[in-house]
């Protein structure tokens, strides 16, 4: 479970430094019902209080929440994704947009192609994708055109996920799955929770692409990462890719501190509503000590989209902060680490020969430090185009229509790379949040992307994802998207 950090404070703000529009929170439960008791202040007459129903592990529970909030309070909604006026692009096209079997819960996220080529010179794709919480834990299809996909099974199961993992409703995230073909063995990299919650990456082996799968008996690698990806390096060395998970911790840590002194709102939030909003998100979390990582990250979203509005000039505030001597210095340290943690890095580190355990040290090879990205960069996957190293990654909330799909080049897989100026996709009025790329080689040889993207207006965690595909290229060096 998700602690906050104990800074020695009393939980709720000093009562000279109380809201002037926010007056009261607090839970009524019922055994399985849970409703939020809001009081607040009203300019045309007495204070108001209300009653909504939440559920605690439902996103959309949330987004219904906070567009209640925002309509009586002029607070602000979540950002679900919203209609987009962008035209579709035309090169873009859906291939899975159902689940295939009962099985698969959540559709295709995170989606992971690879091309096996077999002796007989027969040639086949395999897919594998997120699962969250779903009883078997990543779906494996394959096919024989990449048109027309079939299950194939689970890598892990119901029942077989490691020991080391979190399993069960509402406590699993078995997230980003991806194969790779390894002298006679395949690979599957994935990351799951460990019992204790924080984030880790796994790997499991199989002499086959559908399975059975066998896993270490501890994490690869441990500390809050997610997203792993295998490269191999000119010399045919295989390197481990992923993104350190920072962004699951700043939000926290601000809302401690903001909820600890409410003073610094007005120097974070330029605008009234955000004010508000940083307000009610610093003291909606005191009520949940013991949320899971993704339920703090659903109790905190309209204050995260309010950062993201601005990203580097809030960092900025953010920074200015951490560095005022007369902010209490264990306040002061809370400020610190939750700038520090605004930053994503994309790290690399050398793996064994047999995959088993890392070896060196890690490197950074790349950076959330464009707007568009803001507070995250992840699901990162880089493949060899021509003559030069393409890595693909996606920025910013997955839940909204911000969310889009970058890319950089270099001539070495570890870079230096240099990002392309603008997303390289968008959410368009045909599908939202596009993101978590995959490159491949088509029947032809040539590199073709997979992706998932939300149905236009539909998004939040364990919401169906299809499957998109599009024909990647290279011209005059740079990363383009069509034939």
């Amino acid at each position: 479970m998700t602690r906050r950090p104990d800074t020695g404070h009393d939980p709720e703000p000093p009562a000279a430094h109380r809201s002037d529009w926010l007056i009261g929170l607090g839970l009524d439960r019922a055994g399985d019902r849970l409703s939020l008791i809001l009081q607040a202040t009203d300019p045309h007459g007495p204070p108001r209080t209300g009653a909504y129903a939440i559920s605690l592990s439902d996103h959309r529970s949330w987004f219904d929440l906070f567009a209640d909030l925002a309509r009586e309070y002029g607070t602000r909604p979540a950002k679900a994704v919203a209609p987009i006026n962008r035209p579709p692009h035309s090169s873009v096209r859906p291939v899975l947009t159902r689940n295939l079997t009962d099985r698969i819960l959540y559709g295709y996220g995170d989606p992971a192609v690879t091309r096996v080529d077999a002796p007989d010179g027969s040639t086949r794709w395999w897919l594998y994708v997120t699962s969250n919480d779903a009883p078997d834990a990543f779906p494996i299809l394959s096919s024989d055109d990449l048109e027309y996909w079939r299950p194939e099974g689970f890598v892990f199961p119901e029942g077989a996920a490691p020991e080391w993992t979190r399993t069960g409703a509402n406590h699993a995230d078995f997230w980003a799955p991806e194969m790779h073909r390894v002298g006679e063995e395949y690979w599957v990299c994935f990351a799951a929770r460990e019992r204790t919650g924080a984030l880790a990456i796994g790997m499991a082996r199989a002499s086959h692409p559908a399975g059975p799968f066998t896993a270490g008996d501890a994490p690869l690698l441990s500390g809050g990462v997610i997203d792993p990806h295998i490269v191999m390096d000119p010399d045919g060395e295989p390197f481990l890719v992923w993104k350190e998970d920072a962004n699951d911790r700043w939000p926290p840590l601000l809302a401690t501190l903001l909820n600890h002194e409410p003073r610094l709102i007005s120097r974070l939030f330029d605008q009234p509503r955000d004010r508000r909003t940083a307000e009610l998100c610093s003291r909606l979390l005191v009520l949940f000590p013991d949320a899971a990582p993704m339920e703090v990250f659903f109790i905190l979203q309209p204050m995260i989209d309010a950062a993201a509005d601005d990203f580097p000039a809030f960092r900025a505030r953010l920074s200015e902060i951490s560095d005022d001597p007369a902010l209490a210095p264990d306040l002061r340290q809370l400020a610190r680490e939750a700038h520090e943690a605004t930053e994503t890095a994309i790290r690399a580190r050398r793996l064994t020969p047999d995959g088993s355990a890392l070896t060196g040290e890690s490197a950074v090879i790349l950076r959330n430090d464009q707007a568009w990205e803001a507070h995250l960069i992840e699901g990162p996957w880089i493949t060899r185009i021509k003559d030069v190293y393409a890595l693909f990654y996606a920025g910013n909330d997955f839940s909204t229509d911000r969310y889009g799909l970058g890319v950089a080049v270099a001539e070495h897989p570890l870079g230096p790379y240099r990002k392309a100026a603008e997303p390289l996709l968008r959410s368009t009025s045909a599908w939202t949040a596009p993101g978590h790329p995959s490159i491949t080689t088509d029947a032809d040889g040539r590199p073709r992307m997979f992706l998932h993207g939300f149905h236009p207006r539909d998004a939040g965690y364990k919401v169906f994802r299809a499957l998109l595909t599009a024909q990647v290229r290279l011209e005059n060096g740079e990363v383009c998207i069509g034939e």
